[in-house]
């Protein structure tokens, strides 16, 4: 199961980075929903982290 949730950390946090590289590109304010975006993804890397932190604890 660790296996599984450190790839999914993986993809969160490289969709963020491609979210984040995408707005400044464009060299404007991203759009609300991009920033909401970045934002839910910020929540599932922290859950996800926390959970692979636990599983390392048992």
């Amino acid at each position: 199961m660790n296996k599984e949730l450190v790839e999914l950390s993986a993809r969160l946090k490289d969709a963020q980075k491609e979210l984040i590289l995408s707005a400044a590109r464009a060299k404007m304010m991203p759009s609300d929903s991009v920033i909401r975006k970045i934002a839910e993804l910020e929540q599932a890397i922290v859950a996800t982290e926390t959970l692979i932190e636990e599983q390392a604890g048992r």
